[in-house]
């Protein structure tokens, strides 16, 4: 099954098979730049994916292999980023689809190549795992650009990287490559480019395997340790824990585990 949207200033698309919700950034021309429309896109179809019962995990990938994505599209910003409330409303956008791939309750993954700098960097850490190519050009040029970024996307990056390289990548508005970025934590792995994509499927395809209530619980844990303080609800996350050992994944696990095979898992 197939989902596309189309706008003049870019798309977002998504393509689901074998449990993977794939979700492809498009603005080619401007290097994967997302446009407003595009905000709102990745927001709605990660709701989508998440909505999904036969989708177990995510990929965010960019279009083509130049870019994941070169930040906001700053063509846009004299006609949709030029008043106080302009600037809240495209805010807004940004952060509603920040916001869906960070709360989402399946785990979505980075696949990152080219290009990726600004808005791009904060989609990266916004997502659960991150992947690179060695060839990767990051760069934080907010401060060459003359924008404020906002607190959750600082905190963010410091929950990933911490304050001192966070205070780096900022303030020097510095290019720096996918080794530097593994070297760092800013991503979990780097590969040559030719490795990238198959090194992706790999992983995504293991993901999907796993037991969903399992992963779901695992998240919603790890955000409040991590301090969100959207995510500070223990009896919501003793809930999901309780879930995974009174489902039928959990006794198909201990089958699978005795009879020494793949488990199969249903998500109930």
């Amino acid at each position: 099954m197939t989902n596309s949207t189309a706008a003049p200033q870019g798309h977002v698309y998504m393509e689901k098979n074998a449990g993977v919700a794939r979700i492809h950034l498009s603005n080619p021309g401007r290097y994967n730049a997302m446009s407003l429309s595009m905000w709102h896109e990745l927001a709605r179809l990660t709701l989508d994916a998440q909505q999904d019962t036969d989708v177990r995990v995510l990929l965010l990938m960019g279009a083509g292999d130049k870019a994941f994505v070169s930040g906001a599209d700053i063509s846009e910003f004299e006609h949709q980023r030029n008043s106080p409330e302009q600037v809240a409303q495209y805010g807004a956008a940004v952060h509603d689809a920040q916001h869906a791939l960070s709360t989402c309750s399946k785990p979505v993954i980075a696949g990152i190549q080219g290009v990726c700098m600004g808005g791009g960097i904060g989609l990266a850490l916004a997502c659960d795992l991150r992947y690179c190519a060695d060839d990767t050009r990051f760069r934080m040029p907010a401060a060459r650009l003359g924008l404020g970024y906002d607190v959750e996307g600082i905190r963010r990056a410091v929950d990933v990287i911490g304050a001192a390289r966070t205070a780096d990548i900022f303030f020097t508005a510095r290019q720096f490559d996918g080794r530097e970025a593994q070297r760092i934590g800013m991503v979990h792995q780097s590969f040559k480019p030719e490795a990238l994509s198959a090194a992706l499927e790999t992983i995504v395809a293991e993901i999907a395997l796993n037991a969903p209530l399992t992963l779901n619980a695992a998240k919603l844990a790890l955000r409040h340790v991590l301090n969100d303080p959207e995510a500070q609800d223990l009896e919501r996350i003793d809930k999901a824990i309780n879930a995974c050992f009174t489902s039928n994944d959990y006794k198909e696990g201990q089958q699978a585990f005795r009879e020494k095979r793949q488990p199969k898992f249903s998500g109930c």
